[in-house]
């Protein structure tokens, strides 16, 4: 049933978040910069507030009243999108939006490894990444096709994009019903058990580390749709790279997420990093959309070898009773990297254009790998 909530959240979010960079520049005057501040902002925000609502839910012993707030005020933020006048508007509509996505990530991934054997907990979060990722691309899809019946109009899109949001809040609050298991627990002494951290052993620090650095190398994907438009794709089609990417990313994840319970998590790790140092050099060296395509698919395949890898090796690393506190940490470090990384690719798309972008993120992609063979060499020596 969290599928179901995720799914209908994730059709009304890629429903604006589709469209959203090109209304920025096209509508609103907006820069790429501007672009990059308010993704990165915005992305950044949603996984810094995790590790408070993480360490809240584990003291609480209870993760449904978070994930509750966290999906409405992300139903609450959609008709601002709509009103939205100039960027700072977009900014914020954008910042409570990432809020409540901040608020239900970490206590929704700690609900699954609670509910989850750990012999299948890699194809758990392989599958709820793929149901998410169905919303992520039939928001994109139907993005298309409003624009097209409704003559482009943004705002009516918009407008509609509140109707999926409303309907995921009713299912979580009437559908779905919170395990006594978590509250079995023992639980920190305080909400902010900053000295539960002691807990972590070296495997989990190493993951926020190598998680951060991965973060680095993969900037917001509104950039891949602003270079969709500069190559030739018109503003009404702009949500197919969404779609391509999600549908890639979607049936890609599943598998991989019960690979994940089958062999080393780092090799696959590393495997997921060479896709995006090649999905990255394509982008940068795209000279129309054939090449755009296949950048995209290659952004979608990585993101379906890793992102369920990540939590699973999260939730593998961290005591049961803290994995709300570890999931927030993990994601108040890729916070911080997500801000860095679509801010700088920002700066360098309006300084140096679009395929330096793409070259300075295939240049973290390097680094990450380079950490990850240091990180093998050291426990074989």
């Amino acid at each position: 049933m969290l599928g179901f909530v995720s799914l209908f959240m994730d059709v009304s979010s890629e429903l604006i978040h589709s469209l959203l960079p090109v209304f920025m520049v096209t509508s609103l005057g907006a820069t790429a910069l501007m672009v990059g501040v308010v993704e990165g902002v915005a992305e950044a925000t949603a996984l810094i507030v995790r590790v408070f609502s993480g360490t809240i839910s584990d003291w609480l012993g209870r993760r449904k009243g978070l994930t509750v707030l966290g999906y409405g005020l992300g139903a609450i933020s959609k008709p601002l999108f709509a009103l939205a006048l100039t960027v700072h508007w977009v900014f914020v509509a954008r910042f409570m939006d990432r809020i409540g996505k901040g608020i239900r990530g970490a206590p929704r991934d700690a609900l699954i490894a609670d509910l989850t054997p750990p012999e299948i907990r890699g194809a758990a979060y392989g599958l709820r990444q793929s149901l998410d990722t169905v919303g992520a691309f039939v928001g994109p899809l139907l993005a298309i096709g409003l624009m097209v019946l409704w003559a482009g109009d943004f705002r009516a899109v918009f407008w509609f994009a509140v109707i999926p949001a409303v309907i995921s809040v009713l299912i979580l609050v009437f559908g779905v019903h919170e395990p006594g298991a978590a509250r079995a627990q023992p639980r920190p002494a305080s909400p902010v058990a900053w000295r539960s951290l002691s807990e972590f052993g070296a495997d989990y620090w190493w993951i926020v580390v190598a998680g951060g650095v991965f973060t680095l190398a993969r900037f917001s994907e509104a950039f891949l749709i602003l270079r969709a438009q500069q190559l030739g794709l018109a503003d009404s089609f702009a949500p197919l790279v969404l779609v391509i990417m999600n549908v890639v990313y979607a049936l890609s994840a599943y598998p991989f997420g019960r690979l994940a319970d089958r062999m080393s998590h780092g090799k696959l790790l590393a495997a997921g990093l060479v896709v995006l140092l090649l999905s990255d050099l394509v982008l940068a060296q795209a000279s129309g959309l054939a090449a755009v395509v296949a950048g995209v698919v290659l952004w979608g395949l990585h993101m379906g070898m890793t992102q369920g890898l990540l939590a699973a090796m999260v939730a593998g690393a961290a005591p049961a009773h803290l994995r709300g506190t570890a999931f927030g940490f993990f994601n108040l470090v890729g916070g911080v990297a997500m801000l860095i990384a679509s801010v700088l690719a920002g700066l360098l798309w309006d300084e140096l254009g679009a395929a330096v972008t793409f070259y300075a993120g295939a240049a973290f992609s390097i680094l990450a790998l380079a950490l990850l063979i240091l990180r093998r060499s050291s426990r074989v020596s």
